[in-house]
């Protein structure tokens, strides 16, 4: 392409988003097609030796069509029939394929942000374990209120992490299969079987490694629903922990080791990683509830409410991946200036029961990875 629409200048973090770029979602659309003509192929007994390249589509036709035609898929079946013949895409809607793309994409990106997540959560468990005697107090409604320790703060930021991780854990990522009005006539006519619609969504399902949902959902947007709320819960994890991230650099309590510039006065050292985390926990808000208004379906397919939910779906996953990023990178530079902490006078150290609990639930997590 000669231009880009968005090539990051105003996204400093979205070097981490391009796993929810146009490219992805164009190879998870190829990839579905694929598994599709695949699947199919073997259901009607007919041999094919067609690959179905994604590096030889031209993307401005395709981008000539999109507009042609409201939705990418209908001038990327026909360049891929192109290549494989009229099996390619038989039976399917334009919905099976970009919402099942868009699952795939969904599933990457939040394995991306869980995996940064989880170094985060490493990184603070240990902080929390360190500073459990450090004594500081904190504030309720901006004000002064009682003495705990740095560690039980640590405590908290490492608790919501965990949330986030078992909010994305929690998340489902079904194929989308259902044919022009979703109930899979399509499928069963050209072969024959009345069960052709299932036998194919176990198939696909099996090579994509989604879900099968035994199920049409083009209507239920339930399953998106999910996915973008585990999307925002990462960026709101990130943005709490942001929030006190900013505070504390402004106290010199906690500060980055890396600090960020400024144009005008060089002395200073921003805390760059906490500004963009709330940022983005801020910004989340805005395309999760298009996704939730757009869920108001109608008829066999909207006329407008779908199409309004795919930039909005993406942008959440493409904030989750930069917040969990963001988040891994400050919870690595974060330096704790103990010397400065407000020291308050206590015989023995508060809070210690909320850092081994916190550790403790971030631990069994983990152990879950493990089996």
């Amino acid at each position: 392409m000669a231009d880009a629409f968005d090539w990051g200048l105003l996204e400093p973090a979205g070097a981490t988003g391009a796993v929810v770029s146009d490219d992805r979602i164009l190879a998870a659309m190829v990839e579905l097609e694929r598994a599709h003509f695949t699947a199919w192929s073997s259901l009607l007994d007919v041999e094919t030796t067609a690959s179905l390249d994604v590096e030889s589509l031209d993307r401005e036709a395709l981008l000539k069509e999109s507009r042609r035609s409201g939705v990418p898929v209908v001038g990327l079946a026909q360049a891929l029939r192109e290549q494989g013949g009229t099996l390619v895409h038989q039976g399917m809607t334009s919905q099976d394929v970009l919402d099942s793309a868009l699952m795939m994409v969904s599933r990457d990106a939040l394995t991306v942000a869980r995996e940064a997540l989880t170094a985060a959560g490493r990184r603070f468990a240990a902080l929390a374990r360190e500073h459990r005697g450090t004594p500081f107090t904190v504030r309720t409604l901006t004000q002064e209120a009682e003495a705990t320790t740095l560690g039980a703060v640590i405590g908290g930021w490492l608790d919501a992490v965990s949330s986030a991780i078992e909010t994305v854990d929690s998340v489902v990522f079904p194929l989308q299969l259902g044919g022009a009005i979703g109930d899979g006539d399509a499928f069963a006519r050209l072969s024959g079987r009345p069960d052709a619609v299932a036998i194919l969504r176990r198939r696909i399902s099996a090579i994509l490694g989604l879900a099968d949902p035994g199920r049409v959902w083009h209507t239920d947007r339930s399953p998106v629903l999910a996915v973008t709320r585990a999307a925002a819960s990462v960026c709101s994890a990130g943005g709490r922990v942001g929030r006190d991230l900013g505070l504390l650099a402004r106290d010199d309590v906690a500060t980055p080791l890396h600090g960020g510039a400024s144009s005008a006065m060089p002395h200073k050292k921003n805390p760059v990683d906490a500004v963009l985390l709330v940022a983005n926990g801020l910004r989340v808000s805005g395309p999760l509830g298009v996704v939730q208004t757009a869920s108001l379906s109608y008829d066999a397919r909207p006329a407008g409410e779908w199409h309004a939910e795919w930039q909005a779906w993406r942008e959440t996953l493409r904030l989750a991946a930069e917040s969990a990023s963001l988040l891994e990178h400050a919870a690595g530079d974060l330096v704790i200036q103990t010397r400065r902490a407000p020291v308050t006078p206590a015989s023995a150290p508060r809070g210690s029961h909320e850092v081994d609990a916190a550790v403790a639930r971030f631990e069994r997590l983990q152990e879950g990875d493990a089996s």
